[in-house]
């Protein structure tokens, strides 16, 4: 890494994963680094310092990991929005489009408290789907969103203007552009 590497830096890019076109922007490689992980984090953390955040979600499957690591940062709760069907107990659902097809995602219906302040995390903001739904189970369960938080965002897809127009402050660390 260059002495003075950015989080852009420890992201690695796989061409034409999981499709032919796709430039997969792939955040384990930041992950198994100790100095951009703790980089990644700080400034995902940096913006909220001083804010009082009740709990942390992550949105499946890399938002749990630094979902729980952020939540742990700030001595918060983490609770995970899964994909349907991956929740044991009482949950409540959300259903969203996917470029091809739909999806459905999930949390425990008891999870937040109406009120709670929440900071949702991922690791990338693409079309904003998931987040979207995401944003709108907790809303449903009475939590207040403070903010959303992801590591890359891909401007081209839109993401950050759908969250925007449901009122959300969406904080990224880095853009790639393009898929």
């Amino acid at each position: 890494m260059p002495k003075h590497a950015t989080v852009k830096d420890y992201i690695r890019t796989i061409v034409n994963f999981p499709h032919e076109g796709i430039m997969f922007r792939d955040v384990t490689t930041l992950f198994a680094d100790p100095r951009g992980f703790r980089m990644a984090i700080d400034q995902m953390l940096h913006p909220y310092a001083g804010e009082r955040i009740d709990k942390v979600v992550g949105l499946e499957a890399r938002g749990f990991i630094l979902g729980g690591t952020i939540a742990h940062q700030l001595s918060v709760g983490f609770v995970p929005i899964r994909k349907k069907g991956k929740l044991p107990g009482t949950t409540i659902s959300q259903d969203y489009k996917l470029e091809y097809g739909e999806a459905i995602v999930e949390i425990h219906d008891d999870a937040i408290q109406a009120g709670e302040k929440i900071l949702v995390v991922d690791d990338l903001l693409a079309t904003g789907g998931t987040a979207a739904a995401g944003i709108k189970l907790i809303e449903r369960l009475g939590g207040e969103i403070i903010s959303c938080a992801f590591i890359i965002d891909l401007p081209d897809l839109g993401g950050r203007k759908v969250l925007e127009n449901l009122g959300m402050d969406v904080h990224t660390l880095c853009e790639f552009d393009g898929e």
